[in-house]
């Protein structure tokens, strides 16, 4: 073995453990500092694995050094063959059969790691095409996951609730079994699915995903599925996507894995399913849940796609890609440039690339518009690329971009060759692109994403009798050919298939082909469908300026004369505005006008629903004066997701006109998308006193410095104690949240907040019991995901304790041996305590209870023997079983995969005053509340109803619906 460093593997675990002897930090200081697991850090630091790049990037943080001399390190040890077998693995049914005679299943997974392994990344290498592409290993950037809270403690303020909580990909996938993922174009979706099924497939999936460990995954793309006919059965996964091992399957093999729990199936893009399918689609996957209930499921699609809860009654978590934060952003142009590095030719061009990696580091922080364009790993990679090609110089629009980007790769790959007839064929760029565009439009009009070459090469051959410089130089089949091979735009992921590397160039092409066409009836016709929204708003920036007008009168003219697609149609309409490069001001006065009329957002879905239209609807947004209490929160929250100058500028402006009496908590929860510290003097300052601030970034926690004093703070990131005591106020800080709490080893911190009266913890993983919260003056005390096992005993030593909500295991059989003092006026308890409801009874103080569990006839009637209940929260319930609770005035209930029983609650709820029944998890479309007209003088409130019968029978200041439904005129 030659000096140790030689090898860059070994050099990089000896900095980092000098970086830990230099600094002084403790092995469990590293652990907290960095959120990762004893294990994960102690491999990084003996050299016994290359460290992913996520765990180097935590570690160089924690450290407090330059990431990039240690990234530099990582991918050079990662091109150095691993002797994989050395390593310390886990022991598998897999990795114990013999070698000599593999099994299927071995053969199987072997394939599913080759084929899978590699990603086309757009312009990686001009002058081989080739060679444009990186290993899975190196390329794979795990994103941020957003979770939508469901189930939180009902009845809590909206303050009060995360309104989303953010992992890595790993982290937030960890305890679920069924995912729906939801991401914008080119946000990483497929890769993420690419790395699921490698990582499986290898038997390499990171210590935060155990459970995931073991399974045999199957990649279904519906592209590929929805064009062969029926979507397939288990033993038919193999032939529908053109596996070539299908012929040696055996018999029941697929079968056999899912019912046995260890099938990972992986089923990408619903939004590729044409709308009048994807309910067919849904019956495909409900049945194959049905069939199988132990297999995971990862389904992707566009975010608008499928409404919210599309398969909630499945009990899938919904889950959305975030954009890349600027540290992402980061990282990935520095593992563009080295991957361009490894395939360049001299050592001038290499050199060159260094100086271009710099510059593009500086730029894509230093201007805004530019930060938003690079967010996501396609458009970062085009940037890249283009600013390589450019040498430095980029465009700074979005279609911009993609027409030079289209340049760059029609023509520029073969100039750096200096190739001017590759494959016999030379084509002009503006020939490249009437053929696509020809391959582009067929496409969108029917409603696919991938074709038969069969399909393709009819296209191209009816074209040619128009090109005659094109059919003088070869056949339809060498012209198509050297379209796949050389415009770096088209693939042919099989043999008989062809498709665009992204769907974006597929969007742009058709867009163009279309108002080339003056299919303008056609587009407006579509324009209510999602695979279509992106190819209208493109249109209309590739038409002359009357083109555009005529587009966008027509979108505003349809949105008249159908309410069903009102909005959606009169938004779209509203959000191309931006992509024309000229509209006469009546049409933009007439489309504003329409837009209006949806003004403001009354609801999160309204508020992002808005946002994702652009920057362009911040002119739209109104000022604060006027307002009702419902509209001010999600304008807030659809400047602050859109983000940028413009959206900061009109944040500022809004915060300075708001009456401070309660601040908004989406004001706190905004600043996640700007600079911390300008955010913090500028926006929040003023309003500190009212705030609930809340913290998700190490640069946040440095900005709380300047609210001090702070009295309500929630941190949605692993942070130590002292980190997190450490900008607060002693005598002012009254409320804490700690959702992230991976980091916490005690909770002795707590007793330097003298004021603490109300504190939330989630996720303590490092601690097995509450005992230092004994002696805390708390009033309100929320526990969530401890881990199983842990002893809430201290709950005995809380003498003030009035308020508490479990949303964790608990390690009793029943509530009576909870040791809670018996002054209780609020209990909340998840669905998942495990904990039966027997001796509920015992707290005789209780107004207000939530529960998220179905109670037995026995808990019911302990349930209606609380002498002082006023306020019932439930979600999972059978009324048919519970005896009249006559002292009720408030109920909320949330029913899941169930009607309301609203025909029962009269009976049950005798007495009551107020109803809240939140529609959006049940699976009727329609209810009705024609029964709850017997109980006199009722006030119903109604929260994402479909359709509503029984209106009429009451007084329509009785009813009260969320979001607040438009009329004419408001």
């Amino acid at each position: 073995m030659g000096d140790v460093h030689e090898d860059p593997g070994a050099e990089l675990a000896r900095r980092l453990r000098t970086l830990k002897a230099q600094r002084g930090v403790q092995m469990g200081g590293l652990q907290q500092r960095t959120g990762l697991g004893r294990t994960t850090v102690s491999q990084a630091l003996n050299g016994q694995v290359v460290p992913s790049e996520a765990t180097l990037v935590a570690l160089a943080k924690a450290l407090g050094v330059a990431m990039e001399p240690l990234l530099a390190l990582r991918e050079a040890a990662m091109r150095i063959p691993q002797v994989r077998e050395a390593l310390p693995r886990q022991v598998s049914r897999r990795s114990v059969r013999p070698r000599a005679q593999p099994s299927f299943e071995e053969r199987y997974l072997s394939y599913v790691a080759e084929r899978h392994s590699q990603l086309t990344v757009v312009g990686l290498d001009l002058s081989r095409p080739e060679r444009a592409r990186w290993p899975l290993d190196a390329a794979y950037l795990s994103l941020e996951l957003a979770e939508r809270v469901e189930g939180w403690p009902a009845g809590s303020e909206e303050a009060d609730r995360p309104s989303v909580v953010v992992k890595r990909a790993e982290h937030a996938l960890a305890d679920c079994r069924r995912v729906l993922l939801r991401g914008l174009a080119g946000s990483g979706k497929t890769t993420l699915l690419q790395w699921l099924a490698v990582a499986t497939a290898r038997d390499e999936l990171p210590e935060e995903l155990p459970d995931w460990r073991g399974q045999i995954p199957f990649v279904l793309p519906l592209r590929t599925l929805v064009r062969r006919g029926p979507l397939p059965e288990p033993q038919d996964f193999l032939a529908a996507i053109g596996a070539p091992l299908a012929a040696s399957q055996p018999g029941g093999w697929a079968d056999d894995a899912l019912a046995r729990g260890d099938a990972l199936v992986l089923v990408d893009g619903i939004d590729e399913v044409p709308q009048e399918h994807r309910g067919a689609t849904r019956d495909w996957l409900e049945q194959l849940l049905a069939a199988y209930r132990d297999a995971r499921f990862v389904v992707t699609t566009r975010p608008s796609a499928v409404p919210e809860g599309w398969l909630a009654s499945s009990r899938f978590t919904e889950l959305s890609v975030r954009p890349m934060s600027a540290a992402d952003t980061g990282v990935f142009v520095h593992r563009w440039h080295t991957a361009a590095r490894n395939s360049a030719a001299t050592d001038a061009e290499r050199a060159q690339l260094q100086n271009l990696e710099a510059a593009l580091q500086v730029t894509v922080r230093a201007q805004r518009d530019l930060a938003q364009l690079s967010s996501t790993p396609l458009m970062c990679a085009l940037i890249c690329a283009l600013h390589r090609d450019r040498r430095g110089h980029l465009p700074h629009s979005r279609m911009e971009l993609y027409e030079a980007a289209l340049s760059m790769l029609l023509v520029r790959r073969d100039l750096e060759r200096s190739i001017d007839v590759p494959e016999g064929i030379q084509l002009t760029e503006h020939q490249s692109i009437q053929l696509l565009q020809r391959l582009a439009y067929w496409l969108i009009r029917n409603r696919q994403t991938e074709m038969e070459r069969a399909t393709a090469l009819a296209l191209v051959g009816d074209a040619l009798p128009a090109m005659q410089a094109v059919a003088e130089q070869g056949t339809a089949d060498q012209v198509l050919t050297h379209l796949v091979g050389r415009s770096g735009l088209l693939r042919q992921p099989t043999a008989d298939t062809i498709d665009f590397v992204h769907r974006t160039f597929q969007d742009y092409l058709g867009a163009k082909a279309a108002i080339e066409a003056h299919d303008f009836p056609l587009l407006v016709n579509n324009a209510h469908d999602d695979q279509w929204e992106d190819v209208m708003r493109m249109a209309v920036a590739h038409a002359r300026p009357a083109e555009s007008a005529d587009l966008l009168r027509r979108l505003v003219k349809r949105g008249d004369a159908e309410g069903d697609h009102r909005g959606r149609v009169h938004l779209l309409a509203a959000a191309s505005l931006q992509y024309a490069t000229e509209i006469e001001p009546d049409t933009r006065k007439l489309v504003e006008q329409r837009a209006r009329a949806l003004m403001p957002p009354r609801s999160p879905e309204e508020a992002d629903a808005l946002a994702a239209l652009g920057p362009g609807i911040l002119d739209l947004l109104p000022e604060p004066q006027g307002l009702e209490h419902d509209e001010i929160g999600p304008v807030i929250r659809t400047a602050a997701t859109i983000g940028g100058d413009q959206a900061y500028a009109f944040l500022s402006r809004f915060a300075q006109s708001l009456n401070f009496e309660s601040a908004p908590y989406e004001l706190a929860d905004g600043w996640k998308n700007f600079d911390s510290i300008p955010y913090a003097r500028e926006i929040l300052h003023p309003a500190k006193e009212h705030l609930s601030l809340v913290v998700e970034t190490r640069e946040q926690r440095e900005a709380l410095r300047l609210l001090k004093p702070i009295a309500d703070v929630t941190f949605r990131r692993p942070f130590t104690g002292a980190e997190i005591i450490e900008h607060l106020s002693p005598e002012h800080t009254h409320t804490l949240r700690v959702y992230s709490g991976q980091a916490l080893t005690d909770f002795k911190f707590l007793h330097r907040l003298p004021a603490l009266n109300e504190l939330s913890l989630s996720e303590c993983g490092q601690l097995m019991h509450i005992e230092d919260l004994a002696g805390l003056s708390l009033s309100i005390l929320d526990l969530l995901q401890f881990p199983d096992g842990t002893s809430f005993d201290a709950l005995a030593s809380l003498p003030e304790l009035t308020k508490l909500s479990l949303y964790t295991r608990l390690p009793w059989d029943s509530l009576e041996e909870i040791p809670a003092r018996p002054h209780l006026t609020a209990l909340r308890l998840a669905s998942w305590i495990g904990t039966s409801l027997r001796g509920i009874s015992k707290w005789q103080f209780l107004e207000d209870l939530v529960i998220n569990t179905g109670p037995t006839p026995t808990e019911w009637r302990e349930i209606s023997s609380l002498p002082h209940l006023t306020d019932l929260y439930i979600s999972t319930y059978d009324l048919a079983q519970a005896a009249p609770i006559p002292n009720v005035k408030y109920l909320q209930l949330s029913p899941i995969d169930t009607d309301a029983q609203l025909h029962l609650i009269p009976d049950t709820f005798p007495n009551l005053k107020r109803i809240l029944v939140n529609c959006r998890r049940s699976l009727p479309d329609i209810t009705d509340i024609t029964p709850l007209k017997r109980i006199k003088g009722l006030q119903v409130s109604l929260n994402y109803a479909d359709t509503v019968l029984g209106l009429e029978e009451f007084d329509p200041d009785s009813v009260h619906l969320y979001p607040r439904p438009r009329t004419a005129g408001t």
